[in-house]
């Protein structure tokens, strides 16, 4: 989170209303480029993010505990998430994004913060972005604890995929640094997730990933119209206690 470390935030709007930032460049933030903090009706137009792909903690635009909040046409390089949706989020609209390097597009880590009895993201689109060298595509990561909250209402449509890692990951057993890891279930619920539209390579052979929580299994979760490949053959998924279905073309063969 953009508070627990140390180092400046290039522009963080807080506890604000009806702001709108157009063409704003950010180049080498010591942390996150852009933060939304406790506001509404936040519109982020034409944002462009610079960072060495090897910068830890250099988020392109973190949204935290904010409401309808809009990033249009932006173009993100950095060393960490291009876009992340923390805890407290409702009806985000993100839109044309262009990411790589970076780690994807991400709602979480959620589960993990301080002070925080509950971590609730609902009505979230993410539409019409480009990944390109990412470690990660669109991922939603919660870590195992026992504080209570959900997502749902997710849609991500019209992505594509070229050289990533993970394009398209749910991870409720997040622990980055492998150290001092909880073995709780996570207390997070994800429910009415869909992706639609999404093609591309992946750069493992398991290119769709579902590892939710045994105490609280994902719902809900719909793929559409999914072609992911992995060295010229068709890749793997991945399913791990996980509820939903499957429509029209998807590939790799779907394992809900």
């Amino acid at each position: 989170m953009p508070f627990a470390c140390v180092g400046v935030q290039s522009l963080t709007i807080s506890n604000s209303r009806d702001v709108v930032v157009d063409g704003l460049r950010s180049m080498n933030s010591e942390l996150f480029h852009v933060v939304v903090l406790q506001s509404n009706g936040v519109t982020l137009n034409r944002v462009t993010v610079d960072a060495p792909e090897d910068s830890p903690n250099t988020d392109g635009i973190h949204i935290h505990m904010s409401s309808h909040v809009s990033v249009y046409d932006a173009n993100i390089r950095t060393g960490d998430d291009c876009v992340s949706v923390g805890p407290g989020n409702s009806n985000l609209w993100i839109e044309r994004v262009s990411c790589g390097p970076g780690h994807g597009i991400s709602i979480g880590s959620l589960g993990h913060q301080q002070g925080l009895d509950m971590e609730d993201v609902q009505n979230v689109t993410v539409k019409t972005t480009w990944f390109t060298g990412t470690s990660n595509g669109l991922r939603i990561k919660t870590w195992g604890s026992s504080k209570q909250g959900f997502v749902r209402g997710v849609t991500f449509e019209d992505a594509t995929m070229t050289g990533v890692h993970n394009p398209i990951i749910i991870d409720q057993n997040y622990c980055p640094q492998k150290v001092g890891c909880s073995d709780r279930s996570s207390s997070i619920k994800i429910s009415e997730v869909k992706y639609v539209d999404i093609r591309g390579w992946s750069t493992t052979p398991v290119a769709v990933t579902f590892n939710c929580s045994r105490s609280h299994p994902c719902s809900g979760i719909s793929m559409q119209d999914v072609k992911l490949m992995y060295d010229r053959r068709v890749a793997k998924s991945s399913c791990r206690n996980v509820q939903g279905r499957s429509v029209g073309l998807v590939l790799p063969p779907s394992c809900l």
